[in-house]
């Protein structure tokens, strides 16, 4: 399903929703995945490694995802850069086709998904799978240049006085181009940490003819700013005031924190709100590791997904460390909800 020209967009953002229901799920956690089926992922490049090394191990967890009921489906395009390609020794070209490979993966999942939808009689398997042909978005993740760096500084939004707009933009503009033109419906700017980035994502957008519309979504890790402490208002705003953006959201923060940033976001924007937080486990920058026991379990993540969605979520899925099992709930969730016909 192809989201069309900015003009379009945001209409057809709304027809999406109204295709879901209202409301419509994200997929979860991809690193944790992967890893789960065998990939080592010990690399500056993390996810993005697999597109060298396992391309069908993303398409098998995008397909997971796709079976357990998620909606949209995000590449494994995050930590995926040109600069970061080359420095592993990649020519441009290399690097270039390494990005378009993330779309293709997961536009062949959906493919796979669709044909073993038609194959299966029913909307779900006796196993649980859910095989319900949907309308499905892929959309292609930007990660912020601190997920390039691979030192953390996307949870902090700390770049340093000497950072400004031009830079970013020149970091992320041929590597927006080469998503948006690959095959997505949309592109994803994920775990946005300060206010600068997404201007310089919303220039991108508008000053390069980005041809497909984009959500941004940012993090917070005190339930108030975004991580670099810049003000969610603020920050939201920029996302309001560009055309191409046609949802906004929060991404990679604790559950606790969601219903208040929510309502903050509804203050300034009347975009539709997407939220994906992670399981509320804590991450360990320097040793690269999750610390164990400090998030919340799949029932309390689940608990807080109606009182989302009635203060004005309407895209929910989740981040880190969040699993299929994470995404099948919120879908089951959905599909209980007693207005979910009359929602959009």
């Amino acid at each position: 399903m192809g989201l069309g020209d900015a003009d379009t967009s945001s209409s057809l953002m709304s027809d999406f929703l109204r295709q879901s229901g209202g409301v419509a799920v994200i997929d979860g956690g991809l690193a944790t995945e992967l890893e789960c089926h065998g990939a080592d992922l010990n690399d500056p490049l993390w996810s993005a490694k697999c597109l060298l090394t396992s391309p069908h191990l993303i398409r098998s967890v995008h397909l997971d995802y796709l079976e357990a009921g998620a909606d949209i489906i995000i590449t494994a395009s995050y930590q995926a850069t040109i600069q970061g390609f080359e420095a592993k020794g990649f020519s441009r070209g290399e690097s270039e086709a390494l990005l378009k490979r993330s779309v293709e993966v997961a536009c062949e999942a959906r493919d796979i998904y669709y044909d073993r939808c038609r194959e299966s009689s029913c909307d779900h398997s006796g196993d649980g799978r859910v095989l319900k042909h949907r309308p499905i978005l892929v959309a292609a993740s930007v990660g912020s240049y601190g997920a390039y760096l691979a030192d953390g500084s996307e949870y902090s939004g700390n770049y340093g006085d000497s950072m400004n707009l031009e830079f970013l933009k020149d970091f992320h503009r041929r590597r927006v181009q080469i998503l948006a033109e690959s095959g997505a419906d949309l592109i994803a700017f994920e775990t946005v940490p300060n206010k600068l980035e997404a201007q310089a994502f919303a220039k991108i957008l508008e000053e390069d003819d980005i041809r497909i519309p984009a959500w941004f979504s940012f993090n917070s890790k005190d339930g108030v700013n975004v991580v670099s402490g810049d003000s969610l208002l603020e920050c939201a705003g920029v996302a309001e005031s560009c055309r191409k953006v046609v949802a906004v959201g929060i991404n990679c923060t604790p559950p606790r924190y969601i219903h208040g940033l929510i309502l903050s976001i509804k203050k300034v924007t009347s975009k539709p709100i997407l939220i994906y937080p992670n399981s509320g486990e804590s991450y360990d920058p320097e040793q690269k590791v999750w610390v164990q026991n400090t998030g919340v379990s799949d029932e309390d993540f689940i608990s807080y997904v109606n009182k989302w969605c009635e203060v004005g979520a309407s895209l929910v899925g989740g981040c880190c460390r969040t699993t299929p099992k994470t995404i099948r709930a919120i879908y089951r969730t959905f599909a209980n909800r007693p207005a979910a016909s009359s929602l959009g």
